[in-house]
């Protein structure tokens, strides 16, 4: 079946007015979005309607990132305050909170029955926490990166790590070993495919490369984007055979996976920013991005499609 590639447009800006928005999360089954603002809060919206469901305030500084569980009755958060808070979605207040971070935490998410947090941070560490537990250390610290860790993730077996010093790190908790792939270039941003098979890296020399995760091979780079030093975020749609990127210039880009070419330029905005943030619908054809303030929702659906 050919792969026809169906324009995507924006549907809704939403003004998030919580400063400017450090990052933009769908929930487990993309029904809803949380978004994490330099005013210390995390906000949860209908992005459809653009209607503001609950505020989590309790950070002492930036919220850096959040993630949803996989049933959606809780949150995570990292802060520049160099904690994590375990939410309560419905009841908006925090279950636990857990410090161990010697600096700001940047990066988080679950593992895949979201009993585990795992965290990434400045100080170089990923650790990982037993939330159904009221342990408040670390379960496991890991401090072989060289520099910020920038994100993380996990499947059912493995912990993945990115970071500045230009390596990803493969933690496999079965085997109770790490392997690595270095890309000698920072990278500011990772992503794993839906078939797990491949992993997304952002990198600071604005070029996006595709990774086989088995052997670290590079399977293909992706470039038309600006990042600098920015951290600019890289993303997938669900059907893994798009990519796409922010830009520091008020615009985002969608590659096609297998042949790398540009498939559509997406202006965000006219007057420019910093396009930074994005996340792809785990199901649909519909990106989130933020820049500034805003959330902006895109999608090859028309508003009349969506009900």
């Amino acid at each position: 079946m050919p792969n026809t590639f169906e324009k995507f447009h924006c549907l809704k800006v939403i003004d998030c007015k919580q400063g400017a928005v450090r990052a933009v999360r769908y929930n487990v089954d993309g029904a809803y979005c949380l978004t994490c603002g330099s005013d210390k809060k995390i906000k949860l919206w209908n992005h459809k309607t653009g209607l503001l469901l609950k505020t989590y305030g309790g950070h002492a500084d930036e919220v850096t990132d959040v993630a949803g569980s996989c049933d959606s009755s809780n949150i995570l958060s990292s802060s520049l305050d160099k904690s994590i808070i375990y939410w309560d979605v419905s009841a908006g207040r925090p279950i636990r909170r857990l410090r161990g971070h010697a600096g700001g935490v940047k990066c988080v998410c679950f593992n895949e029955d979201s009993s585990i947090a795992i965290s990434g941070g400045r100080d170089n560490a990923v650790f990982c926490w037993d939330i159904r537990t009221r342990r408040l250390e670390p379960v496991q610290m890991m401090r072989e990166a060289k520099d910020c860790i920038s994100s993380v993730v996990s499947n059912d077996h493995m912990i993945i790590a990115s970071s500045l010093d230009g390596c990803v790190r493969y933690y496999d908790i079965r085997a109770g070993e790490m392997i690595f792939d270095k890309v000698n270039v920072p990278i500011i941003y990772m992503k794993m495919t839906g078939d797990e098979q491949c992993l997304l890296v952002a990198c600071q020399d604005s070029t996006v490369r595709l990774l086989d995760s088995e052997s670290g091979n590079l399977l293909s780079e992706y470039k038309g984007h600006k990042a600098e030093d920015y951290h600019i975020e890289c993303g997938i749609m669900a059907n893994d055979t798009h990519i796409l990127s922010g830009s520091s210039e008020g615009d985002a880009i969608i590659w096609d996976l297998l042949e790398g070419k540009v498939l559509q330029k997406l202006e965000i905005s006219k007057t420019g920013g910093v396009v930074h943030s994005l996340d792809t619908h785990p199901k649909l054809n519909e990106v989130l991005f933020a820049r500034r303030r805003d959330v902006y929702v895109f999608s090859t659906e028309t508003s009349d499609d969506i009900v």
